[in-house]
C-alpha cells in the first residue's frame, strides 16, 4: 500500500519525518484540534494539541459501511431495550447483587418506574466501538466491543482531524488516497441538532440545556464545541457539576426542574459513568434530575441498557428477536456484529463459563460493568480474577467476551512530549447515533458519523489521552 510505502521511506529520512510531523501538529493548531493539558486541566491559558496520528489508518470500506448502516438499528435496539421493564429487571437480576454500582443506577430507575415516568421526550446519544478480527485465512470480520450509552465521546474538537490527514497525504504526494478519507467537519453540527431537538420538543423557548461536568475538565474545549451549536441556534446552555445540582437544583409542583432559578429542558450527562464520579449528595442529585420532567440525555433506563451484562444477554439465542420480531434482516444485521459473549451467573452455564476461561485466558477478555476505558481484564490476570471468584456470586458482577485480534498496521503516533518512532498499531472504530423520542413516535434516528482510535499494539486497553490517540479511517 502507499502509505506503508511512504512509512518505510520516512524511517530511514528523519529530517522528512520531523517536517511532517511539526506541519501535521501546526495544522492541528490552525484547526483548533486542541485540548486542555493535565498539568493545568481547569486552565485554557495552557493548551496542547489532541493526540493523534500523522496518517490516516486502513478501514476496510465493506467493513465501515457495515457498521455505518446497522447504527440507527443500534438506536432503536437500545431505545426498545430501555422501555421493557422486565427485560432490564431479568437481564440485571445477577449483576446487581454482584455490583454496587449498577444496582444503586438500578434503585434509582425502579424508584422512577414506581413513580411513573415523567417526561414521554427521550433522546439517545450512543457510541457503538468495533474492531476487526482477523482471521488465519485473511479474511476479517467487524466486531462490536461495546455500545456506549451515556457520555459517548470523540467529537467536537477533533472534527477537523480529517483535514489535517488529508493535507498529510497530499504533502507526501498521496492524492488519490487523500480523497478516501471520510469527511468528519459536520459531526458536532448534527450532534447539536438532536440536542436542540429534545430542547424544541420540550417547548419552552426560555429553558436551557444542562451539561453535567466533572471536576477536572480536560476536554471542555470539545464541549464548548456542542455548546456553540447549541448557542447559535438561540439555546441557552448551563454548565453544572454534581454537586451544584445538589446545593442549588429543585423540583417544583409538576417536577420542573430548576437550577440557580433557570429552567432546564434537557440534561446531557458528560459525566456520571463510573463509580467514583458519585458521593451520596451526589446519588440523591442523579435521583433528583431522573424524577424531573427535564428531557435526559441518557435517562437512567437508557443508560442501564448499555452495561455489559446487557450486551451480553443479547448476543443469547432469540433475544434479539424479542425486540424485532418479523425483522430478520435487521437482527441478522445487528447479530453480524457480535463477538461470542458468556455468562459468569451461578449455575451450569456460568460454571462452563469459568472453566472455559481458566482453560485458555488468553482467547477471552473479562469485562466489569464499567465505561471509559482501562478497565478490561486480560491474559493470566483473568485467572487471578476468577479464582478468587468462581464460587462466589461476586463473578456475576463480570461478563466475559472472546477476544478479538485485530491485524496491526503502523504508524506515529503524535503525543506531546513523546518519542516519534513508527509504531504497531491497532485501531477500534466507533459510530455515533443520535434518536428522540416523542411517546410512541421516534422524531429522529440518525448515524452521525465515526470516532476511529488508534492505540500500540502493547496496550490491550485504555482510553483517549491515555493510551489511544484520535485517528481517521483510509477507506481501502
Amino acid at each position: 500500500m502507499a502509505v506503508k510505502a511512504v512509512l518505510q521511506d520516512l524511517i530511514t529520512n528523519p529530517d522528512r519525518l520531523k517536517d511532517l510531523m511539526d506541519e501535521a501538529k501546526e495544522l492541528a493548531f490552525q484547526h483548533g484540534i486542541l485540548m486542555r493539558t493535565h498539568e493545568t486541566p481547569n486552565s485554557s491559558e495552557v493548551v496542547t494539541y489532541i493526540p493523534f496520528t500523522l496518517f490516516p489508518s486502513p478501514v476496510p470500506k465493506a467493513a465501515y459501511l457495515q457498521a455505518l448502516a446497522v447504527q440507527t438499528h443500534f438506536n432503536t435496539l437500545v431505545d426498545k431495550i430501555s422501555r421493557d421493564p422486565d427485560f432490564l429487571e431479568e437481564a440485571l437480576a445477577g449483576t446487581i447483587q454482584a455490583d454496587d454500582f449498577t444496582a444503586k443506577l438500578f434503585g434509582i430507575y425502579r424508584q422512577v418506574q414506581r413513580e411513573g415516568q415523567t417526561q414521554s421526550i427521550v433522546m439517545g446519544l450512543n457510541r457503538s466501538d468495533y474492531m476487526l478480527d482477523h482471521r488465519e485465512d485473511g479474511t476479517s470480520f467487524l466486531k462490536q466491543i461495546e455500545i456506549n450509552t451515556i457520555a459517548a465521546g470523540g467529537f467536537g474538537v477533533s472534527d477537523r482531524l480529517s483535514l489535517v490527514h488529508r493535507h498529510v497525504l497530499r504533502l507526501v504526494g498521496l492524492l488519490e488516497e487523500s480523497e478516501s478519507v471520510p469527511d468528519t467537519t459536520s459531526r458536532t453540527a448534527r450532534l447539536g441538532a438532536a440536542l436542540a431537538k429534545g430542547w424544541e420538543l420540550y417547548g419552552q423557548q426560555k429553558a436551557v440545556i444542562l451539561f453535567l461536568v466533572e471536576e477536572v475538565q480536560i476536554s471542555k474545549l470539545s464541549h464548548r464545541c456542542i455548546e456553540r451549536e447549541l448557542w447559535n441556534r438561540n439555546i441557552a446552555v448551563i454548565r453544572r457539576r454534581f454537586e451544584e445540582v445538589s446545593r442549588r437544583g429543585s423540583l417544583d409542583g409538576d417536577k420542573k426542574l430548576f437550577i440557580d432559578g433557570l429552567e432546564v429542558a434537557v440534561v446531557y450527562y458528560r459525566y456520571g459513568y463510573m463509580p467514583d464520579h458519585y458521593t451520596e449528595e451526589t446519588w440523591d442529585a442523579r435521583l433528583l434530575m431522573e424524577r424531573s420532567l427535564a428531557v435526559k440525555c441518557p435517562d437512567i433506563s437508557t443508560h442501564l441498557a448499555g452495561t455489559k451484562k446487557v450486551q451480553q444477554v443479547l448476543a443469547k439465542p432469540g433475544v434479539l428477536e424479542r425486540f424485532f420480531p418479523d425483522q430478520p434482516e435487521v437482527v441478522e444485521q445487528i447479530r453480524a456484529t457480535f463477538a461470542g459473549l458468556y455468562t459468569l451467573d451461578m449455575g451450569p452455564e456460568g460454571d462452563q463459563t469459568v472453566a472455559m476461561a481458566l482453560a485458555a485466558p488468553d482467547r477471552f477478555v473479562l469485562k466489569p460493568q464499567r465505561e471509559g476505558g482501562g478497565n478490561n481484564i486480560y491474559g493470566s490476570e483473568i485467572c487471578d480474577v476468577l479464582q478468587g471468584v468462581k464460587d462466589s456470586a461476586e463473578r456475576m458482577a463480570y461478563i466475559l467476551m472472546d477476544k478479538i485480534h485485530p491485524a496491526p498496521v503502523q504508524n506515529y503516533l503524535l503525543r506531546r512530549d513523546a518519542p516519534h518512532r513508527v509504531t504497531n498499531c491497532l485501531s477500534e472504530l466507533g459510530m455515533l447515533g443520535a434518536y428522540v423520542r416523542q411517546g410512541e413516535d421516534m422524531m429522529m434516528n440518525e448515524c452521525m458519523g465515526h470516532v476511529l482510535r488508534t492505540k500500540s499494539s502493547e496496550h490491550s486497553d485504555g482510553g483517549v489521552a491515555a493510551v489511544a490517540v484520535l485517528d481517521e479511517p483510509l477507506l481501502v
